[in-house]
C-alpha cells in the first residue's frame, strides 16, 4: 500500500500508539461475553454474537507478542471488514484503549524501518508522525492473514 494521505482510527496497546485505516472499521463496541473457541491459539480469544452475527475476536496484544492485560472500562473492540479468501468478513479485534481519528499526510508517513524484519512483520505499512506522538500504522488484512485464523474462520 502506498503511503498517501488517508484517515486513521488510532489506538493504544500498552504505551504503544497503532493506527487503521477508518475505511476498514465498521464499529467500535464495549466488551462484550467472548464465547471461547477449543484448540485456537491464544490471541484468538473466541466468538461474540453481535446483533445476530457472530464474530471471531481476537486480542491484538497477544497477537503482537505482548503481556496479556486485564480487560478494564477502556477496553474495546474494533470490528474491522478484511477481505479474506475473496469473502468479506467482519473480525473483532481487542485493544486497551481507541484514541481518535485521524487525518494524516502522505508526508507525516515515514516508510516502516527495515533493521531485519522478518516476514511476520509485513503488516506494518509505515510510521506515522502526528503532532505529539509517533503512531504504527497497520494493515489489519494482513495481520489476520495467518493460518490459524484462515482455519478458524473457515469453521465459522
Amino acid at each position: 500500500m502506498a503511503l498517501i494521505d488517508q484517515k486513521l482510527l488510532t489506538f493504544s496497546l500498552g504505551k504503544e500508539g497503532y493506527g487503521v485505516s477508518i475505511l476498514k472499521v465498521k464499529e467500535i463496541i464495549g466488551m462484550l461475553e467472548i464465547t471461547p473457541v477449543p484448540r485456537t491459539p491464544e490471541f484468538i480469544k473466541g466468538v461474540i454474537n453481535l446483533r445476530g452475527k457472530i464474530i471471531p475476536v481476537m486480542d491484538l496484544r497477544l497477537k503482537f507478542g505482548m503481556d496479556q492485560q486485564e480487560y478494564n472500562e477502556r477496553t474495546c473492540i474494533i470490528v474491522v471488514e478484511v477481505t479474506i479468501n475473496g469473502n468479506q468478513r467482519l473480525l473483532g479485534v481487542v485493544v486497551d484503549m481507541v484514541s481518535e481519528v485521524v487525518n494524516i499526510t502522505s508526508e507525516q508517513i515515514e516508510p516502516p524501518p527495515e533493521y531485519g524484519m522478518s516476514l511476520e512483520h509485513n503488516f506494518i505499512l509505515g510510521i506515522g508522525k502526528l503532532k505529539d506522538r509517533v503512531v504504527i500504522i497497520i494493515d489489519i488484512e494482513e495481520v489476520f492473514l495467518c493460518d490459524e485464523i484462515i482455519k478458524m474462520l473457515e469453521s465459522v
